[in-house]
Protein backbone atom coordinates (compact mmCIF):
# COMPACT_ATOMS: atom_id res chain seq x y z
CA UNK A 1 0.00 0.00 0.00
CA UNK A 2 1.66 3.34 -0.84
CA UNK A 3 1.25 6.49 1.34
CA UNK A 4 -1.53 7.94 -0.81
CA UNK A 5 -3.47 4.51 -0.44
CA UNK A 6 -3.35 4.98 2.83
CA UNK A 7 -3.90 8.38 3.81
CA UNK A 8 -7.33 7.99 1.95
CA UNK A 9 -8.31 5.24 3.88
CA UNK A 10 -7.95 7.75 6.50
CA UNK A 11 -10.72 9.16 8.05
CA UNK A 12 -10.47 13.57 7.02
CA UNK A 13 -8.35 15.89 7.76
CA UNK A 14 -5.33 13.54 8.07
CA UNK A 15 -6.18 12.29 4.56
CA UNK A 16 -5.24 15.44 3.63
CA UNK A 17 -1.69 15.03 3.78
CA UNK A 18 -1.79 13.20 0.06
CA UNK A 19 -2.64 16.76 -1.27
CA UNK A 20 0.04 17.62 -3.73
CA UNK A 21 -1.58 20.78 -4.87
CA UNK A 22 -2.50 19.72 -8.41
CA UNK A 23 -5.29 21.85 -8.00
CA UNK A 24 -7.43 19.41 -10.06
CA UNK A 25 -10.34 19.86 -7.64
CA UNK A 26 -10.84 23.61 -8.08
CA UNK A 27 -10.86 22.41 -11.89
CA UNK A 28 -13.84 20.59 -11.20
CA UNK A 29 -15.29 22.18 -8.63
CA UNK A 30 -19.08 23.51 -10.34
CA UNK A 31 -19.32 26.10 -7.62
CA UNK A 32 -15.76 28.37 -8.56
CA UNK A 33 -16.83 27.64 -11.57
CA UNK A 34 -19.26 30.08 -11.66
CA UNK A 35 -18.33 32.01 -8.57
CA UNK A 36 -15.38 34.28 -7.72
CA UNK A 37 -16.46 34.42 -4.02
CA UNK A 38 -15.34 31.02 -3.43
CA UNK A 39 -11.51 30.29 -3.67
CA UNK A 40 -12.02 26.23 -4.49
CA UNK A 41 -11.83 23.27 -2.45
CA UNK A 42 -8.03 22.94 -2.15
CA UNK A 43 -7.80 26.25 -0.91
CA UNK A 44 -10.31 25.66 1.79
CA UNK A 45 -9.92 22.30 2.49
CA UNK A 46 -6.47 20.76 2.31
CA UNK A 47 -4.99 23.73 2.06
CA UNK A 48 -6.52 25.88 5.27
CA UNK A 49 -6.41 22.43 6.89
CA UNK A 50 -2.58 22.88 7.37
CA UNK A 51 -3.53 25.94 9.67
CA UNK A 52 -5.81 24.01 11.86
CA UNK A 53 -4.77 22.08 14.91
CA UNK A 54 -5.37 21.89 18.47
CA UNK A 55 -3.14 25.27 18.72
CA UNK A 56 -5.13 27.16 16.46
CA UNK A 57 -8.06 25.46 17.06
CA UNK A 58 -10.79 23.95 14.65
CA UNK A 59 -12.71 26.88 13.74
CA UNK A 60 -12.08 27.44 9.67
CA UNK A 61 -9.05 30.11 9.06
CA UNK A 62 -11.33 30.76 5.71
CA UNK A 63 -14.89 31.30 6.50
CA UNK A 64 -15.82 31.04 2.52
CA UNK A 65 -15.58 26.96 3.27
CA UNK A 66 -19.30 27.89 3.51
CA UNK A 67 -19.37 28.42 -0.03
CA UNK A 68 -18.86 24.85 -0.54
CA UNK A 69 -21.87 22.69 -1.63
CA UNK A 70 -20.60 19.59 -0.45
CA UNK A 71 -21.51 17.61 -4.01
CA UNK A 72 -18.16 15.76 -3.40
CA UNK A 73 -17.23 16.10 -7.12
CA UNK A 74 -13.67 17.19 -5.64
CA UNK A 75 -13.35 14.24 -3.63
CA UNK A 76 -14.09 11.97 -7.00
CA UNK A 77 -11.72 13.57 -9.12
CA UNK A 78 -8.58 14.10 -6.58
CA UNK A 79 -5.92 11.25 -8.16
CA UNK A 80 -4.41 11.32 -4.52
CA UNK A 81 -7.26 9.69 -2.66
CA UNK A 82 -7.65 12.97 -0.30
CA UNK A 83 -11.49 13.67 1.29
CA UNK A 84 -11.71 17.35 0.38
CA UNK A 85 -15.05 17.31 0.20
CA UNK A 86 -15.66 15.62 3.77
CA UNK A 87 -12.94 17.92 5.10
CA UNK A 88 -14.46 20.94 3.84
CA UNK A 89 -18.00 19.74 5.98
CA UNK A 90 -15.80 19.14 9.08
CA UNK A 91 -14.35 22.49 8.72
CA UNK A 92 -18.03 23.51 8.46
CA UNK A 93 -19.02 21.88 11.71
CA UNK A 94 -16.49 23.14 13.55
CA UNK A 95 -17.58 26.86 12.75
CA UNK A 96 -21.19 25.92 13.66
CA UNK A 97 -19.75 24.62 17.10
CA UNK A 98 -18.19 27.42 17.87
CA UNK A 99 -19.88 29.96 16.46
CA UNK A 100 -23.84 28.80 16.37
CA UNK A 101 -26.09 27.43 13.81
CA UNK A 102 -28.69 29.66 12.44
CA UNK A 103 -32.39 29.01 12.95
CA UNK A 104 -33.02 28.91 9.19
CA UNK A 105 -30.59 26.04 9.54
CA UNK A 106 -31.75 24.13 11.87
CA UNK A 107 -35.63 24.34 10.46
CA UNK A 108 -34.62 23.27 6.60
CA UNK A 109 -32.10 20.45 8.36
CA UNK A 110 -34.84 19.23 10.18
CA UNK A 111 -37.32 17.32 7.31
CA UNK A 112 -39.33 15.09 9.78
CA UNK A 113 -40.19 17.80 11.57
CA UNK A 114 -41.74 19.52 9.28
CA UNK A 115 -43.31 16.40 8.17
CA UNK A 116 -44.71 16.02 10.73
CA UNK A 117 -46.01 19.80 11.30
CA UNK A 118 -47.39 20.02 7.56
CA UNK A 119 -48.89 16.81 6.65
CA UNK A 120 -51.97 16.46 8.59
CA UNK A 121 -51.94 20.38 7.22
CA UNK A 122 -51.01 19.60 3.56
CA UNK A 123 -53.49 21.67 1.72
CA UNK A 124 -53.06 24.81 3.94
CA UNK A 125 -49.38 23.86 3.91
CA UNK A 126 -48.50 23.73 0.15
CA UNK A 127 -50.89 26.48 -0.67
CA UNK A 128 -48.42 28.80 1.54
CA UNK A 129 -45.42 26.97 -0.25
CA UNK A 130 -47.21 28.11 -3.83
CA UNK A 131 -48.36 31.43 -2.63
CA UNK A 132 -46.04 34.64 -3.47
CA UNK A 133 -46.39 36.72 -0.52
CA UNK A 134 -45.83 33.72 1.79
CA UNK A 135 -42.77 32.92 0.05
CA UNK A 136 -41.86 36.18 -0.09
CA UNK A 137 -42.28 36.46 4.11
CA UNK A 138 -40.12 33.65 4.11
CA UNK A 139 -37.09 34.48 2.62
CA UNK A 140 -37.24 38.22 4.07
CA UNK A 141 -38.09 36.38 8.05
CA UNK A 142 -35.75 33.14 7.20
CA UNK A 143 -33.58 33.59 4.21
CA UNK A 144 -35.41 30.73 2.50
CA UNK A 145 -35.08 31.60 -1.37
CA UNK A 146 -38.66 32.65 -2.58
CA UNK A 147 -37.53 30.51 -6.09
CA UNK A 148 -35.81 27.99 -3.90
CA UNK A 149 -37.38 24.32 -4.87
CA UNK A 150 -39.65 23.18 -2.42
CA UNK A 151 -41.69 19.68 -2.59
CA UNK A 152 -45.25 19.74 -1.61
CA UNK A 153 -46.63 17.96 1.50
CA UNK A 154 -48.52 14.35 0.94
CA UNK A 155 -51.73 14.32 3.12
CA UNK A 156 -50.57 10.79 4.14
CA UNK A 157 -47.26 9.38 4.98
CA UNK A 158 -45.75 6.38 3.62
CA UNK A 159 -45.28 5.38 7.14
CA UNK A 160 -49.26 5.54 7.32
CA UNK A 161 -49.76 3.58 4.00
CA UNK A 162 -47.42 1.11 5.51
CA UNK A 163 -49.77 0.37 8.63
CA UNK A 164 -52.61 0.47 6.85
CA UNK A 165 -51.24 -1.87 4.70
CA UNK A 166 -50.45 -4.47 7.57
CA UNK A 167 -46.94 -3.85 6.33
CA UNK A 168 -43.62 -5.59 7.69
CA UNK A 169 -41.95 -4.08 10.80
CA UNK A 170 -39.74 -7.24 11.62
CA UNK A 171 -38.39 -10.01 9.77
CA UNK A 172 -41.49 -12.98 10.02
CA UNK A 173 -40.21 -16.22 11.40
CA UNK A 174 -39.62 -18.09 7.60
CA UNK A 175 -37.84 -15.03 6.53
CA UNK A 176 -34.82 -15.53 3.99
CA UNK A 177 -31.96 -13.13 3.00
CA UNK A 178 -31.97 -13.76 -0.39
CA UNK A 179 -35.79 -13.09 -0.55
CA UNK A 180 -36.52 -10.18 1.58
CA UNK A 181 -35.27 -6.80 1.36
CA UNK A 182 -34.96 -4.26 3.89
CA UNK A 183 -36.43 -0.66 3.06
CA UNK A 184 -34.87 2.12 4.08
CA UNK A 185 -37.31 4.69 2.27
CA UNK A 186 -35.96 7.88 3.69
CA UNK A 187 -37.82 11.21 4.53
CA UNK A 188 -38.87 12.25 1.07
CA UNK A 189 -41.08 9.48 0.54
CA UNK A 190 -42.66 9.23 3.71
CA UNK A 191 -43.72 12.70 3.79
CA UNK A 192 -43.28 14.01 -0.07
CA UNK A 193 -43.32 11.48 -2.22
CA UNK A 194 -45.42 8.10 -0.80
CA UNK A 195 -46.56 7.21 -4.28
CA UNK A 196 -42.76 6.49 -5.52
CA UNK A 197 -42.58 4.62 -1.88
CA UNK A 198 -45.19 2.39 -3.00
CA UNK A 199 -44.08 1.77 -6.34
CA UNK A 200 -40.80 0.48 -4.93
CA UNK A 201 -42.42 -2.10 -2.88
CA UNK A 202 -44.81 -3.05 -5.48
CA UNK A 203 -41.23 -3.40 -7.65
CA UNK A 204 -39.37 -5.50 -5.20
CA UNK A 205 -42.56 -7.67 -4.48
CA UNK A 206 -43.40 -8.45 -8.11
CA UNK A 207 -39.60 -9.90 -8.41
CA UNK A 208 -40.30 -12.00 -5.16
CA UNK A 209 -39.28 -9.78 -2.44
CA UNK A 210 -40.28 -10.05 1.08
CA UNK A 211 -40.49 -6.33 2.16
CA UNK A 212 -39.52 -5.04 6.02
CA UNK A 213 -39.63 -1.50 6.63
CA UNK A 214 -38.24 -1.27 9.76
CA UNK A 215 -38.53 2.06 12.13
CA UNK A 216 -36.68 5.07 10.82
CA UNK A 217 -36.09 8.18 10.74
CA UNK A 218 -34.27 11.02 8.43
CA UNK A 219 -30.58 9.67 7.82
CA UNK A 220 -29.55 13.11 9.41
CA UNK A 221 -27.67 13.99 5.72
CA UNK A 222 -29.56 17.68 5.99
CA UNK A 223 -28.05 17.83 9.47
CA UNK A 224 -24.31 17.38 8.88
CA UNK A 225 -24.60 19.45 5.31
CA UNK A 226 -25.29 22.04 7.72
CA UNK A 227 -22.50 21.05 10.68
CA UNK A 228 -25.18 19.78 13.20
CA UNK A 229 -23.03 16.81 13.62
CA UNK A 230 -24.53 16.46 17.16
CA UNK A 231 -27.82 16.08 15.96
CA UNK A 232 -27.02 14.25 12.76
CA UNK A 233 -24.87 11.81 15.34
CA UNK A 234 -28.22 11.12 17.44
CA UNK A 235 -30.58 10.38 14.06
CA UNK A 236 -27.46 8.19 12.39
CA UNK A 237 -27.01 6.22 16.19
CA UNK A 238 -31.05 5.60 16.01
CA UNK A 239 -30.91 4.26 12.31
CA UNK A 240 -27.73 2.24 12.85
CA UNK A 241 -29.89 0.83 16.06
CA UNK A 242 -32.86 -0.52 14.13
CA UNK A 243 -30.95 -1.76 10.84
CA UNK A 244 -28.00 -3.12 12.64
CA UNK A 245 -29.36 -6.32 13.42
CA UNK A 246 -30.75 -7.08 9.73
CA UNK A 247 -27.87 -6.25 8.13
CA UNK A 248 -25.56 -8.91 10.55
CA UNK A 249 -28.21 -11.52 9.59
CA UNK A 250 -27.18 -10.79 6.13
CA UNK A 251 -30.18 -8.87 4.70
CA UNK A 252 -30.11 -6.48 2.42
CA UNK A 253 -31.10 -2.32 2.94
CA UNK A 254 -32.22 -0.56 -0.15
CA UNK A 255 -33.36 2.87 -0.46
CA UNK A 256 -34.89 4.74 -3.05
CA UNK A 257 -32.55 7.94 -2.07
CA UNK A 258 -29.11 7.80 -2.98
CA UNK A 259 -28.67 10.42 -0.75
CA UNK A 260 -30.14 8.57 2.28
CA UNK A 261 -28.32 5.45 1.25
CA UNK A 262 -25.08 7.18 0.66
CA UNK A 263 -24.98 8.49 4.30
CA UNK A 264 -25.48 4.83 5.46
CA UNK A 265 -22.73 3.82 3.18
CA UNK A 266 -20.39 6.55 3.94
CA UNK A 267 -21.26 10.11 5.59
CA UNK A 268 -21.68 8.27 9.01
CA UNK A 269 -18.31 6.74 9.26
CA UNK A 270 -16.99 9.80 7.40
CA UNK A 271 -17.98 12.75 8.82
CA UNK A 272 -19.56 11.77 11.50
CA UNK A 273 -16.90 9.55 13.38
CA UNK A 274 -19.24 6.37 13.65
CA UNK A 275 -17.47 3.38 12.33
CA UNK A 276 -18.59 0.70 15.02
CA UNK A 277 -19.39 -3.03 14.09
CA UNK A 278 -23.04 -1.73 13.88
CA UNK A 279 -21.56 1.29 11.55
CA UNK A 280 -19.83 -1.32 9.21
CA UNK A 281 -22.29 -4.13 8.47
CA UNK A 282 -25.05 -1.27 7.93
CA UNK A 283 -22.55 0.16 4.98
CA UNK A 284 -22.20 -2.89 3.68
CA UNK A 285 -25.49 -3.88 3.18
CA UNK A 286 -26.62 -1.18 2.05
CA UNK A 287 -27.90 -0.73 -2.00
CA UNK A 288 -29.35 1.20 -4.03
CA UNK A 289 -32.41 0.43 -5.54
CA UNK A 290 -31.69 0.58 -9.17
CA UNK A 291 -28.16 -0.67 -8.36
CA UNK A 292 -29.88 -3.84 -6.67
CA UNK A 293 -32.42 -4.10 -10.00
CA UNK A 294 -29.55 -4.33 -12.47
CA UNK A 295 -27.98 -7.05 -10.11
CA UNK A 296 -31.17 -8.98 -9.97
CA UNK A 297 -30.65 -8.36 -14.38
CA UNK A 298 -27.22 -9.37 -14.63
CA UNK A 299 -28.33 -12.81 -12.23
CA UNK A 300 -31.34 -13.01 -14.47
CA UNK A 301 -33.70 -12.96 -12.06
CA UNK A 302 -35.35 -9.42 -13.11
CA UNK A 303 -38.43 -9.39 -14.59
CA UNK A 304 -37.74 -7.94 -17.77
CA UNK A 305 -41.96 -7.58 -18.87
CA UNK A 306 -41.62 -3.76 -19.59
CA UNK A 307 -44.38 -2.57 -21.70
CA UNK A 308 -42.73 0.12 -24.14
CA UNK A 309 -42.57 3.74 -23.19
CA UNK A 310 -42.12 5.93 -26.41
CA UNK A 311 -40.56 8.72 -25.64
CA UNK A 312 -37.49 10.74 -24.99
CA UNK A 313 -36.37 10.95 -21.22
CA UNK A 314 -33.31 13.67 -19.96
CA UNK A 315 -31.62 11.28 -17.07
CA UNK A 316 -29.20 13.47 -14.80
CA UNK A 317 -27.38 11.06 -12.69
CA UNK A 318 -26.95 13.34 -9.45
CA UNK A 319 -23.99 14.17 -7.63
CA UNK A 320 -24.88 11.32 -4.53
CA UNK A 321 -25.25 9.09 -6.78
CA UNK A 322 -21.85 9.27 -8.63
CA UNK A 323 -20.31 8.81 -4.76
CA UNK A 324 -21.76 5.42 -4.42
CA UNK A 325 -19.29 4.43 -7.26
CA UNK A 326 -21.72 2.26 -9.05
CA UNK A 327 -21.92 3.79 -12.41
CA UNK A 328 -25.69 4.69 -13.49
CA UNK A 329 -27.81 1.62 -13.20
CA UNK A 330 -30.78 3.89 -14.11
CA UNK A 331 -29.64 4.11 -17.41
CA UNK A 332 -29.11 0.11 -17.68
CA UNK A 333 -32.53 -0.32 -16.65
CA UNK A 334 -34.23 2.75 -19.32
CA UNK A 335 -32.74 0.36 -21.67
CA UNK A 336 -34.82 -2.45 -21.14
CA UNK A 337 -37.75 -0.08 -21.58
CA UNK A 338 -38.95 -0.22 -25.78
CA UNK A 339 -39.06 2.59 -27.18
CA UNK A 340 -37.71 5.03 -24.39
CA UNK A 341 -34.58 7.16 -25.63
CA UNK A 342 -32.95 8.09 -22.27
CA UNK A 343 -30.70 10.95 -22.56
CA UNK A 344 -27.47 11.22 -20.25
CA UNK A 345 -27.34 14.48 -19.36
CA UNK A 346 -23.89 14.64 -19.38
CA UNK A 347 -23.48 17.52 -17.01
CA UNK A 348 -21.60 17.69 -13.10
CA UNK A 349 -24.39 19.54 -10.40
CA UNK A 350 -27.64 20.82 -10.76
CA UNK A 351 -26.95 23.17 -7.84
CA UNK A 352 -29.16 22.12 -5.33
CA UNK A 353 -27.09 20.31 -3.01
CA UNK A 354 -29.24 19.43 -0.60
CA UNK A 355 -30.24 22.70 1.45
CA UNK A 356 -27.96 24.65 -0.01
CA UNK A 357 -30.46 26.19 -3.04
CA UNK A 358 -32.77 26.72 -0.34
CA UNK A 359 -30.49 29.62 1.33
CA UNK A 360 -31.29 32.80 -0.50
CA UNK A 361 -27.77 33.77 -0.27
CA UNK A 362 -26.74 30.34 -2.61
CA UNK A 363 -30.06 30.31 -4.58
CA UNK A 364 -27.72 32.60 -7.62
CA UNK A 365 -24.83 30.42 -7.28
CA UNK A 366 -27.28 27.07 -7.24
CA UNK A 367 -28.70 28.45 -10.48
CA UNK A 368 -25.77 29.31 -12.06
CA UNK A 369 -24.18 25.74 -11.05
CA UNK A 370 -27.60 23.96 -12.41
CA UNK A 371 -27.93 26.27 -15.89
CA UNK A 372 -26.11 24.13 -18.85
CA UNK A 373 -28.73 21.20 -17.05
CA UNK A 374 -31.74 23.25 -17.18
CA UNK A 375 -30.85 24.11 -20.96
CA UNK A 376 -30.59 20.62 -21.77
CA UNK A 377 -33.68 19.51 -20.24
CA UNK A 378 -35.86 22.43 -21.60
CA UNK A 379 -34.33 22.06 -25.32
CA UNK A 380 -35.22 18.42 -25.52
CA UNK A 381 -38.53 19.21 -25.85
CA UNK A 382 -39.09 15.90 -23.04
CA UNK A 383 -42.64 15.59 -21.45
CA UNK A 384 -40.75 14.96 -17.91
CA UNK A 385 -36.75 14.14 -16.81
CA UNK A 386 -35.70 11.72 -14.12
CA UNK A 387 -33.01 11.81 -11.44
CA UNK A 388 -32.23 9.27 -8.62
CA UNK A 389 -32.12 12.12 -6.25
CA UNK A 390 -35.33 13.92 -4.17
CA UNK A 391 -33.38 17.62 -3.76
CA UNK A 392 -32.29 17.40 -7.64
CA UNK A 393 -35.50 16.09 -8.73
CA UNK A 394 -37.26 19.12 -7.07
CA UNK A 395 -34.43 21.40 -8.19
CA UNK A 396 -34.97 20.81 -12.21
CA UNK A 397 -38.44 20.67 -12.21
CA UNK A 398 -38.83 24.29 -10.17
CA UNK A 399 -36.11 25.66 -12.41
CA UNK A 400 -37.10 24.35 -15.62
CA UNK A 401 -41.09 23.32 -15.30
CA UNK A 402 -40.50 19.92 -16.61
CA UNK A 403 -41.71 17.05 -14.10
CA UNK A 404 -39.15 15.15 -13.22
CA UNK A 405 -39.80 11.87 -11.41
CA UNK A 406 -37.24 8.96 -10.00
CA UNK A 407 -36.24 5.89 -12.48
CA UNK A 408 -38.41 3.73 -10.30
CA UNK A 409 -41.29 5.38 -11.55
CA UNK A 410 -40.61 4.87 -14.87
CA UNK A 411 -40.45 1.62 -14.48
CA UNK A 412 -43.34 0.97 -12.42
CA UNK A 413 -45.59 2.57 -14.88
CA UNK A 414 -43.57 0.42 -17.46
CA UNK A 415 -44.86 -2.64 -15.69
CA UNK A 416 -47.84 -1.50 -14.80
CA UNK A 417 -49.00 -1.02 -18.67
CA UNK A 418 -47.73 -4.27 -19.27
CA UNK A 419 -50.39 -5.68 -16.94
CA UNK A 420 -53.06 -3.58 -18.31
CA UNK A 421 -52.25 -5.30 -22.06
CA UNK A 422 -52.49 -9.11 -20.44
CA UNK A 423 -55.87 -7.22 -18.25
CA UNK A 424 -53.90 -7.96 -14.63
CA UNK A 425 -54.36 -5.67 -11.91
CA UNK A 426 -51.22 -3.66 -10.93
CA UNK A 427 -49.42 -5.24 -8.14
CA UNK A 428 -49.99 -2.43 -5.43
CA UNK A 429 -51.77 -2.69 -2.61
CA UNK A 430 -52.99 0.56 -1.95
Amino acid sequence: MTFHDAAAREFPPYSTDACVKCNVCTTVCPVARVTDAFPGPKYVGPQAERFRGPDVGDASPDRTVDLCSGCGICTRACPHGVLIAETNNRARAAIVADRGSSFRNRLISDTDLMIRAGTPLAPLANFGLQNRMARWMGEKVLGVHRRGPLAKFSRTTFGSWWRRRGGLTALPSDAEPSKTIVYFHGCAVNGFEPDLGRDAVAILERNGFTVVVPRQECCGLPFISNGLYETARRKAGRNLSSLAAFARAGYRIVGTSTSCTHALKAEYREMLDISDADATSVADATWDICELLVDLHDRGQLDVGFAPIVEPLPYHPPCQLKSHGIGTPAMDLFGLVPGLRAIDSDHDCCGAAGTYGLKVERWQIAQDVGAPLFAKVRASGAARAACDSETCRWQIESSTGVPTVHPITILAESYRRADAARDEPWRRIV
